[in-house]
């Protein structure tokens, strides 16, 4: 299979990698809308949302509640976007939650290293 979040997954392409349990990886978006963007990729290959099961969402969700209180408090923002892309807009297709820190008119000018080296520290 040629995914790249597969490959991610697998340890075969580089991650700024916030979190990982037996289910999923949760790395920053190379390629941030905002800062902090960051992607929670289901370790098994699902094409999307459809094919999730009750299980894996609701394992999802749990990550992504917590990470949103780190990222909120290691960032500095009050309130947060969750979105997924289905169809078309879905670029890469193997299932991901995009967990967006909300900036209000400012996005933010850091690159992905900086922003990783921010939320690693103690």
């Amino acid at each position: 299979m040629n995914c790249l979040f597969c490959k991610i997954v697998n340890g075969e392409e580089k991650s700024f990698k916030l979190y990982e349990d037996e289910k999923v990886i949760a790395i920053l978006d190379t390629y941030p809308t905002v800062d902090g963007h960051t992607l929670i990729i289901p370790k098994k290959h699902y094409a999307d949302f459809k094919e999730l099961d009750s299980e894996i969402i609701s394992h999802i969700y749990k990550v992504a509640k917590n990470l949103s209180e780190m990222l909120m408090t290691k960032l500095k923002v009050s309130s947060f976007t969750f979105a997924w892309n289905y169809g078309d807009r879905q670029a890469i297709k193997h299932f991901h939650l995009h967990l967006l820190p909300n900036f209000g008119r400012n996005k933010g000018k850091k690159n992905v290293e900086d922003i990783y080296k921010m939320l690693e520290e103690k």
